[in-house]
């Protein structure tokens, strides 16, 4: 597929339950089929050379479904770890989860961390599921440890800028945002990565999760590649530097 300037991918996977519905299908059958997309976008990530894919696997909103679909979702999540586990593996992708991991089931849990560490000195690209997750809540947890450290007289106030939060958030390891793409056709982020998606571009689309293939990958790139990112400069300013 080609190298991309873009290293960080974060995508909000949205329209599984109503591509299911509008197909006369129970919901729980579209999350099956938009796992299985999860894979062909993975490993096309990997072989473009990006930095990081995030995805926003569930939500700390999303533990107010209804708890048959919840715990469906869980299982799903669990099966798709294992079934991934070696090609995650084979692929030299770094497996990591970003999220409130003790409100997730112990057996999932175990699935997640088992994967976490067999991966963790792999070189490749980076994949995070966002699970339980919640970008205001990542936050108020990271101003809440910098606060502590403030009160033992580790940190002096004067000097915690933005650098400082970075690395207190789960995201530290990681680089900013370049990329963020929705699916399923609504305008918004959902309280996904806040801060790290400051200066990303963002990418919507109708397509539903399930039908997002590699090819309408390449349509969020091309859009992305077409698009001057001035980070608060102006296009005269970038061209000077150039």
């Amino acid at each position: 597929m080609g190298e991309t300037n873009c290293k960080h991918i974060a995508i909000i996977m949205d329209g599984n339950g109503r591509w299911a519905e509008e197909r006369h299908h129970t919901r729980v059958f579209g999350h099956v089929k938009g796992a299985r997309r999860v894979r062909d976008l993975t490993e096309a990530c990997a072989e473009m050379g990006l930095s990081a894919l995030t995805l926003y696997t569930f939500s700390t909103e999303n533990w107010g479904r209804p708890i048959t679909e919840v715990r469906f979702l869980m299982k799903l999540l669990q099966r798709y770890l294992a079934n991934e586990r070696k090609r995650i593996l084979r692929n030299n992708i770094r497996f990591r989860a970003i999220g409130d991991l003790q409100r997730v089931p112990t057996e999932v849990r175990k699935e997640v961390l088992d994967l976490i560490d067999a991966s963790k000195n792999n070189t490749g690209m980076i994949l995070s599921l966002a699970l339980s997750y919640g970008s205001q809540d990542e936050l108020t947890k990271a101003m809440r440890r910098i606060a502590g450290k403030v009160a033992a007289g580790q940190q002096d106030p004067e000097k915690i800028n933005s650098s400082t939060i970075s690395q207190h958030l789960y995201t530290a390891e990681l680089p900013d945002v370049d990329l963020m793409i929705r699916t399923g056709g609504d305008h918004r982020i959902s309280n996904f990565l806040l801060w790290q998606s400051a200066y990303a571009e963002l990418y919507f689309t109708k397509c539903r999760w399930p039908d997002f293939t590699v090819g309408e990958l390449r349509k969020a790139l091309n859009a992305f590649a077409g698009r001057e990112r001035r980070f608060g400069r102006t296009s005269k300013q970038l061209r000077l530097v150039k």
